[in-house]
């Protein structure tokens, strides 16, 4: 979570599970850089991703996390984020 990208991408998650495009269209990034970021946050099993059509929806993985992340997001992340 050390990369302001990372934090992006959580905040945008909260506790739903999205998309991947959505996520991209809220973070503002390339889709192959939060695709890289969203690798890197599954590989340490902050998230977990599934297969729906040709969708690849993501969400925090953990009630442990979304209470975490809640914490940072009310510190770091702004309404918009």
């Amino acid at each position: 979570m050390a990369h302001p990208l990372r934090l992006k991408i959580l905040c945008a998650l909260k506790g739903d599970e999205l998309p991947v495009l959505e996520i991209v269209e809220q973070v503002g990034s390339s889709q192959s850089n939060i695709s890289q970021h969203i690798d890197i946050l599954r590989t340490k099993g902050i998230l977990e991703s599934r297969r729906d059509g040709n969708k690849i929806l993501c969400k925090i993985k953990d009630a442990k996390i979304l209470k975490l992340v809640a914490n940072m997001q009310a510190v770091f992340c702004s309404k918009n984020d």
